[in-house]
């Protein structure tokens, strides 16, 4: 649906101070993403590892792809004192950001080939905290837009997309500038580091608490689930033990399998463990519909006896495994049952298909770019100005063009335009893989490599922000963003041990980059009608 929207009437939307709060959200956001990114990959890499090493090394972002299994904790534990004075949103960011600030400290006295062990579980720890900062930031913004005009969730994703950059690859040249003095090496700068991540506190002790009405919600689900487990018998037990099984499982897949028996083959790793999760997942599901048919029931009954459903239930038989069960379904399941419910199971798994294969060419692109940049012949000096500042300025300003054009045009347009254009800027640099180093070349690439990830980010992100249901903000877009973050850390982890196996082939690796994107925006064009109905459905409700 074509926007009616004025020129000038679409960019007002960017006069509202909300979105500068977003913005610097955004580059406390993206600002992890060097410490143990860009930054420590530069650092293992002058320290003498591998390409496959570094490429591992960076599986520690695997909290990225998996910080959905504990993101509906953000949105119903409340910490203490903190969330008395900064509310539910701001005490989990301010945390978060306090957990990075001492583990950066840390990092900064280990040395990479004597620690590297240590070093990479305090960057394990940093990607955690880093991914529960990103989940309650996400959650804040979308509190904080979402009972408004629905365009002002695609200016704030632009601000967002910004602000992550900004963080990313604005402070992100920082360590690159200072580590090529002569005076300085990687672990002084991580101590500047850290100090830069005090900085970015201010944002979060400035700003204002959303408003949000999700405890009432939780409230009367927990409420039904209590009333369904009553008299529920032995396979409240079942449903206990299969949620927490599942969640290990997934963790065990993410971690590399540890202690995998030795009688199995590890070729069978993937395939054993995703067999036994659908396995339990099936059996869980099975008994939640069928203590969702319980509930529906005793809903109709109470329509029939009361005339309307009440709305908390008193009843002072409740157990202890009841509470402890109804809670954890409450905060655990009822946001991904809401997602599917109001999508329907199978366009709610189109989306998360697509979701997960739109930046599987850009994530093995990023991961060894830094590597590629020193080995074509590129200083960090060069990196930082060319790779980060240029691409830093590049993106905040095709971020606003883009969000103006998906306010006016639509998200499928932006995500339609910013795919191919993601696809064909992955070509460049396999032109500088046979050109050497050209910094003139490397800066046009860099221009419009920055130009398609912030027009496609501002897209992709818009399309998450209109997917969530507010009583479960943290949780639905968690889930979303980390189907896409799993197909960037998990496979593009591997994008060393594919360079190695091309023998070092730059330039045929690039070009299998962009064919990546290709399955993406097929399958997007396939699902095109429905996604576009949903898009117009929550412009409706504004």
């Amino acid at each position: 649906m074509v926007s009616t929207h004025s020129f000038k009437n679409t960019l007002s939307y960017f006069k509202d101070p909300r979105l500068l709060t977003v913005f610097f959200l955004g580059v406390a956001s993206g600002f992890p993403w060097v410490l143990i990114g860009s930054a420590m990959s530069g650092w293992l890499k002058d320290d003498g590892l591998s390409r496959s090493s570094i490429g591992l090394f960076g599986l520690i972002f695997v909290a990225y792809s998996i910080n959905f299994l504990w993101s509906p904790f953000v949105d119903r534990i409340r910490i203490a004192v903190l969330g008395r004075f900064f509310g539910q949103r701001r005490s989990w960011i301010l945390t978060t950001q306090l957990c990075i600030v001492l583990l950066t400290y840390l990092v900064s006295h280990l040395n990479a080939n004597q620690d590297l062990a240590t070093m990479a579980l305090f960057g394990l720890l940093i990607a955690i905290a880093g991914a529960t900062q990103d989940i309650a930031i996400d959650a804040y913004r979308i509190d904080l837009l979402q009972n408004h005009d629905s365009n002002y969730m695609t200016a704030g994703s632009a601000m967002a997309t910004s602000g992550w950059w900004t963080g990313y690859a604005g402070l992100g040249s920082i360590p690159f500038i200072l580590v090529d003095r002569p005076e300085w090496n990687w672990p002084a700068v991580y101590l500047v580091l850290s100090i830069v991540m005090i900085a970015l506190m201010i944002t979060v002790l400035l700003a204002k608490e959303p408003q949000a009405e999700r405890q009432a919600v939780h409230a009367q689900i927990e409420s039904q689930y209590l009333q369904g487990l009553t008299g529920y018998g032995p396979r409240r037990l079942f449903i206990l033990l299969l949620l927490p099984a599942i969640i290990l499982l997934i963790l065990y897949a993410n971690i590399g399998y540890p202690y995998w028996p030795a009688e199995i083959s590890q070729g069978y790793q993937f395939t054993s463990v995703s067999l036994l999760c659908f396995i339990l997942l099936s059996v869980f599901v099975k008994l939640l519909v069928d203590l969702n048919r319980k509930i529906t029931r005793n809903s109709e009954i109470e329509n029939t006896l009361y005339g309307s459903p009440s709305t908390v239930f008193k009843a002072p038989s409740h157990s202890p495994l009841n509470r402890l069960l109804a809670w954890l379904l409450t905060t655990m399941v009822a946001p991904i049952q809401e997602f599917f419910e109001r999508n329907g199971s199978k366009l709610a798994i189109s989306i998360l298909l697509f979701i997960f294969l739109f930046k599987l060419g850009e994530a093995y692109l990023g991961r060894m770019s830094i590597v590629f940049y020193r080995e074509v012949g590129f200083s960090n000096t060069d990196i930082a100005y060319y790779s980060k500042l240029i691409n830093w300025g590049v993106t905040i300003v095709f971020s606003l063009i883009g969000s103006i054009f998906t306010i006016r045009y639509g998200i499928l347009k932006g995500l339609f335009i910013g795919g191919i254009a993601m696809s064909a800027s992955n070509l460049l640099f396999a032109l500088m893989a046979v050109v050497g180093p050209n910094k003139a070349l490397f800066a046009f690439t860099v221009l419009i490599d920055g130009f398609t990830s912030a027009w496609g980010s501002v897209a992709f992100v818009a399309l998450l922000s209109v997917l969530c249901n507010k009583s479960f903000t943290a949780s639905q877009y968690a889930l979303m963003a980390s189907l896409g973050t799993f197909g960037r850390v998990m496979l593009g982890s591997y994008s060393g041990v594919l360079v190695d196996w091309l023998d070092g082939n730059w330039a045929l690796f690039f070009i299998l980059t962009s064919v990546m994107v290709v399955p993406s925006l097929l399958f997007l064009y396939a699902i095109r009608k429905p996604i576009n109905r949903l898009i117009q459905n929550s412009e409706l409700k504004h």
